[in-house]
């Protein structure tokens, strides 16, 4: 394997090759050859060439819009293909809620924003107030906001959910008229191929659909700083997201930026009996490898003690294994040095005074892969690097509140801001702490992922925002038209 699809064409690599990994067993997968910088410069001209011709953007919505749920359509034939290669590139567990998160869910939500797009106006008219309908000189006057697309989208995937962080960004790119370069994470390029495969069977026009695989991070850098690219969607780690935010400012590119998180939960009172089954589902989701995951558990201090003690009993009972193991509810991370992270955070906490409540190393079996334990760390406050930093993997960090104020002012002792989750049995209460959460999400007794709700960050968690109309809306010029008599 390797290569790419260029202008409707699937073309061999000429860069250098890299292997793929099965993180539960640590086996090569296989040898993909890259692409080198020109082929990659071939994708974005391709992309240019298509967007310029209009012939893409010009469509009637509907007409557009059809070819696009035609694209969906051969996606979902592939559904079982996907989900072979995500356990394969991932090692997250086919038999999980996460399996269903990384595949089944964007596909319903790819037929979802297809149908929000369509519901959004191409003209809209400015609120004006009566007096400025009407000039001094008795002339009417109006104005419009006009949307049309931004033009070549890179679009950049994650590899933690790799279908799911493309589909975000390419169904949105399409609907609204965009031409698009897709890069995978050289971690997990093998489920990619699909968005290729769908684009010749559903005849998207050439180059309004391109993959590009690498080795490294040049053609990155190149399609966050190319003059013909438009629009920089990523999804990754707030560190490489500042390099895109650098890269792309000498050209003012549009940037919707999906980046690192830290979120807080925190539970009331009179829901500490959520705190445990909710520990489980945060650390087993994906081997934690979760930005909106909430890993930062704020309790009351005097229920923390009894809180500890179930934690180590439900936290023994997990089943970490492989991904095609039915039993398996904890998977393995992606690589030797994301295991290696997490050792070294949990580290980092205890020489900081931070306790291992469970877990903390590398498990005695499976033998092979990047396994690593189901972890609490129980910290002494918020200013523990543990809380501080993203470790991206089963790691929890459990603190005590001494109020809710005081739980309050911890969750929001972050440069981070994805996400935030708050537990109450009195729902008004649990309401007004949720809104004093500094994040771009804050879920109040329950979490939604949908279509029609746009999440994003603050802070250092990102910039813009992916789903609902503002996620569509992103991939959008305004131009507002104003017209007198």
């Amino acid at each position: 394997m390797g290569g790419g699809f260029i202008e409707g064409r699937w073309v061999t690599g000429l860069g250098a090759p890299f292997t793929v990994e099965n993180p539960s067993t640590g086996a090569v997968v296989t040898s993909v050859t890259g692409m080198s910088l020109e082929q990659i410069s071939d994708a974005i001209r391709a992309a240019r060439h298509a967007f310029d011709a209009a012939t893409w953007a010009d469509l009637p919505f509907g007409t557009r819009a059809e070819i696009v749920r035609r694209y969906v359509a051969a996606l979902e034939t592939r559904a079982d293909k996907i989900i072979d290669l995500i356990a394969l590139e991932t090692g997250c567990p086919r038999f999980t809620s996460s399996m269903r998160s990384q595949v089944q869910t964007p596909l319903a939500q790819a037929h979802q924003i297809i149908d929000l797009a369509q519901s959004l106006p191409d003209y809209e008219d400015n609120p004006l107030p009566i007096g400025e309908r009407v000039n001094l000189m008795n002339q009417p006057y109006q104005s419009l906001r006009h949307y049309t697309p931004v033009g070549v989208v890179a679009a950049i995937a994650a590899y933690n959910f790799p279908f799911l962080t493309a589909l975000w960004k390419v169904i949105p790119a399409l609907i609204t008229g965009n031409t698009v370069v897709l890069r995978p994470s050289p971690l997990t390029p093998l489920s990619a191929a699909v968005f290729g495969e769908a684009a010749e069977e559903a005849g998207l026009p050439p180059g309004v659909l391109n993959l590009v695989l690498e080795r490294g991070t040049e053609g990155g850098q190149l399609l966050t700083t190319h003059a013909d690219v438009d629009m920089v969607a990523f999804t990754g780690s707030t560190s490489v997201g500042v390099q895109v935010m650098q890269q792309a400012a000498a050209t003012m590119k549009r940037l919707q930026l999906e980046l690192g998180g830290k979120s807080a939960q925190i539970f009331l009172p009179d829901a500490i009996d959520k705190v445990v089954p909710v520990m489980v589902g945060a650390c087993t989701a994906h081997a934690g490898q979760g930005c909106a995951l909430g890993t930062r558990i704020f309790v009351p201090e005097a229920d923390k003690p009894a809180i500890l003690e179930k934690i180590r009993t439900a936290f023994a009972a997990i089943r970490i294994g492989g991904a095609d193991d039915p039993s398996t509810q904890l998977g393995p991370v992606i690589s030797a040095a994301q295991r290696a992270r997490c050792e070294h955070f949990v580290a980092l906490a205890v020489e900081r005074g931070g306790v291992v409540v469970t877990g903390g190393r590398r498990p005695a079996a499976p033998g092979e892969g990047f396994f690593f334990e189901p972890t609490v760390l129980d910290l002494p406050d918020n200013s523990n690097p543990a809380a501080q930093e993203e470790i991206f993997g089963p790691v929890l960090c459990i603190i005590g509140y001494r109020d809710l104020d005081h739980a309050v002012q911890m969750a929001n002792d972050s440069r981070y801001g994805l996400s935030g989750y708050v537990f109450g049995a009195d729902r008004r209460k649990a309401l007004e702490v949720g809104l004093r959460i500094k994040s771009g999400t804050v879920n109040v007794n329950g979490a939604m992922m949908s279509s029609y709700v746009s999440a994003g960050g603050q802070r250092m968690s990102g910039v813009g925002r992916e789903r609902g109309i503002e996620g569509i809306r992103l991939y959008q010029q305004l131009t507002c038209i104003n017209m007198g008599a």
